[in-house]
């Protein structure tokens, strides 16, 4: 890694240049928005979109909500706050940590000077934005986070080991982004060869890697990894029939 904390990657390759993590799932019933990455506003011009019918949060950790400001923007397009929802335990902290994005508009009085979500604690399978979703405690080292299932896609990110439930759940399933912070392990982020474990386990016909830290660079990972197996970047559209 050279002084400026960088790996020896190829920076002037778009695809190593990384934002936070935050994806949209769109469907015929709607659009939803996982995780508030501090990225947020920066990664909504660019795919523009500006319509979200729900949000959906992961886990707690800075990387993935502290672009919760930017929730007001979606606000005032939507005319009202936000579902959202997570774990129980993920609200309660978002709440002590954004006390403000709870609180509801007052009647009659000024709207959308600051965001607002009307929050729902799920467990297990819960409706979103027109969708069905099928969640899964994943661990992600010192804290959990959710696994999600949309039907023939999901997406698991921050994710160190998966329950047995989780391989129940993700069978059958046809895209599949999970985790893979690194080549080498971490103590809370899946790697690149446990990951391919995973996949030859739930066999999905596409996986792509994402949550990949600076020190992996795109080039050289896409030339390691097996057919079927590709790594994420900022703005890839996805497209699933059905």
């Amino acid at each position: 890694m050279g002084p400026d904390g960088w790996a020896d990657l190829d920076r002037d390759n778009p695809r190593n240049l990384r934002t936070r993590p935050s994806i949209i799932v769109e469907g015929e019933g709607g659009t939803v928005l996982v995780d508030t990455s501090p990225d947020l506003r920066m990664q909504l011009l660019a795919a523009q979109i500006w319509d979200i019918d729900a949000i959906v949060f992961t886990h707690a950790h800075a990387d993935h909500v502290n672009g919760i400001d930017d929730i007001r923007a979606l606000n005032i397009q939507l005319g009202g706050p936000i579902d959202a929802y997570a774990s129980a335990e993920t609200i309660e902290i978002l709440k002590s940590r954004f006390p403000y994005v709870f609180e509801p508009y007052p009647p009659g009085g000024p709207q959308f000077w600051r965001p607002c979500i009307t929050p729902h604690g799920v467990s297990g399978d819960f409706r979103a934005g027109g969708m069905e979703i099928r969640s899964f405690v994943q661990d992600h080292g010192r804290f959990p986070s959710l696994g999600l299932r949309f039907g023939p896609f999901a997406y698991c990110t921050d994710v160190k080991m998966l329950p047995e439930e989780a391989f129940d759940i993700l069978d059958g399933v046809e895209v599949w982004m999970v985790d893979a912070l690194n080549v080498h392990p971490h103590p809370t982020h899946s790697h690149v060869t446990q990951s391919l474990e995973w996949v030859e386990r739930i066999g999905p016909r596409r996986t792509i890697l994402t949550h990949m830290s600076h020190r992996v660079d795109y080039a050289r990972l896409a030339a390691m990894l097996p057919e079927g197996v590709e790594p994420g970047y900022d703005g890839m559209v996805i497209e699933i029939p059905g």
